[in-house]
């Protein structure tokens, strides 16, 4: 099954290491220092508008990070 993450992108469902609130979880220093690295390494794909959350998924031996501008919530609730 696949998770719709929105701007025409889903994701498997197994491949979900987790969804994170973007609010929330950026206070952190060790969150923020996370992103950066992934940035640089080229994980992270971002979206079109500003992002309000993020889901980590590793999948084939490959970490990538989705930024998406729906929340955290609304992921959950299309996972279930």
């Amino acid at each position: 099954m696949y998770l719709n993450i929105g701007s025409d992108m889903a994701v498997r469902d197994k491949s979900i290491i987790g969804i994170f609130d973007m609010d929330n979880t950026s206070t952190s220093r060790r969150t923020r220092e996370f992103l950066a690295k992934a940035e640089k390494e080229g994980q992270v794909v971002p979206c079109d508008d500003l992002p309000k959350s993020f889901v980590l998924t590793a999948e084939y031996g490959l970490d990538r990070i989705y930024l998406t501008a729906l929340s955290s919530s609304t992921l959950e609730k299309r996972i279930k």
